[in-house]
């Protein structure tokens, strides 16, 4: 796919996605939810620096203070009323990410002491953590694009909430950990198991968040993530982190991306950590091609899931240009550099899983329809990656 000609394709995607989720034209009542607002933020910031059209640039912040203002407040539904952090209106304004964002599922979630069912809780609101890593990084692409540090330290005050709601200590053996998922309020775990990236994810962010707060010195009181970074890197040691699920690789993938930049600003020694994530990544790349799941037809693939296999892959040649540029600064370059080699040599794979979905008929598949505004915004993000994966 010739890569300068996907502008328009993209900008398509984008002001359908701002319509049908009452973004533009702004609806009373929008449809907001985290993850793909995340995404899309960058989507849009990304055609702002494409086309330096102002109005991209205006849409993504738009779509920031519609997030803030709808999942960071109270259900309709929910008897309780205003900022979920338990703010004042005015002080909730300053601080809108302070007690988290709800995910933004379409039933409440589950109440005190009602029984667990499991498949009901997937449509259920409350807090994931990976969602707010995801929304913390698309602040700090808002504050990067602005100049604005007001961006980076929401996205500061949403990791340190985030972290003091989602890490405790594990009843087996003292541990900590995180949970997968909490109350809208942060006071109770509805999962009280751990995403297999979550620590990984979280860790790479708060360095990401930390690197971009220490240029914001002037900040009162000072933008310090030190303790959780720690804290993290306990839980991150010894954990499993390969997976063949497609979105898992591309997100071993984001996050290695991410290692690299960090490593090369000196705001992160990898002491191996980079090593691990891209092995991990080619085990998962190396089973996940054995099957055929990009052979199925569309009715049986979910698109969200391999364009974020396609956005990792992007991801890898990006690090791969970053170790050649600037071979000093890693400890194991040779190594590093043959292993990302490896996972480059996969790249043929994003056209085709882009070109899949790019089908009109194939975006007729419930798959599709079922999914259509994470469809979209991961397409888009596909097509044009560049905001997304810089830090």
């Amino acid at each position: 796919m010739n890569r300068k000609a996907i502008i328009l394709p993209v900008q398509e995607i984008m002001v359908d996605f701002a319509r049908l989720t009452g973004l533009k034209p702004a609806a009373d009542h929008p449809r907001r939810y985290l993850w793909t607002d995340a995404f899309a933020v960058c989507s849009y910031l990304e055609l702002f620096g494409r086309t330096c059209d102002p109005n991209c640039r205006d849409l993504g912040l738009r779509l920031i203070d519609q997030v803030h203002h709808t999942l960071g407040r109270h259900r309709d539904d929910d008897p309780r009323r205003g900022w979920i952090s338990g703010l004042a209106e005015g002080e909730g304004e300053i601080h809108p990410t302070a007690g988290g964002l709800r995910i933004g599922k379409e039933l409440n979630e589950r109440g005190p002491g009602e029984p667990s069912d499991e498949r009901l809780e997937w449509d259920r609101d409350g807090q994931y953590y990976h969602y707010l890593t995801k929304w913390m990084h698309a602040l700090n692409c808002a504050g990067k694009v602005t100049g604005d540090p007001t961006y980076t330290r929401w996205a500061i005050e949403l990791a340190e909430a985030a972290h003091a709601g989602f890490v405790r200590r594990s009843p087996r053996g003292g541990r900590k950990m995180i949970r997968w998922k909490m109350s809208i309020d942060l006071r109770r775990p509805l999962v009280s198991s751990m995403g297999q990236h979550d620590p990984l994810d979280g860790l790479v962010t708060y360095c990401e968040l930390s690197a971009a707060g220490a240029g914001n010195s002037g900040q009162s009181p000072p933008l310090d993530l030190r303790s959780e970074i720690a804290e993290m890197m306990e839980i991150c040691r010894g954990i499993d982190l390969v997976t063949i699920d497609p979105l898992g690789i591309g997100g071993l993938l984001f996050d290695a991306s991410r290692i690299g930049q960090l490593t090369v600003l000196g705001r992160l020694k990898d002491g191996g950590l980079l090593e691990t994530v891209l092995e991990a990544a080619l085990v998962g790349m190396e089973a996940f091609v054995k099957g055929d799941a990009l052979d199925r037809p569309a009715e049986y693939r979910l698109a969200f899931r391999e364009l974020g296999l396609s956005i990792g892959l992007s991801a890898a040649e990006e690090l791969l240009r970053l170790v050649e540029e600037k071979p000093g600064s890693f400890s194991e370059r040779a190594l590093i550099q043959g292993i990302v080699e490896d996972l480059v040599a996969y790249s043929p794979l994003r056209g085709v899983i882009e070109q899949f979905w790019m089908d009109h008929e194939n975006r007729e598949a419930r798959t599709w329809t079922d999914h259509r505004e994470i469809n979209m915004v991961m397409l888009a993000t596909s097509l044009a990656p560049r905001r997304f994966l810089t830090i």
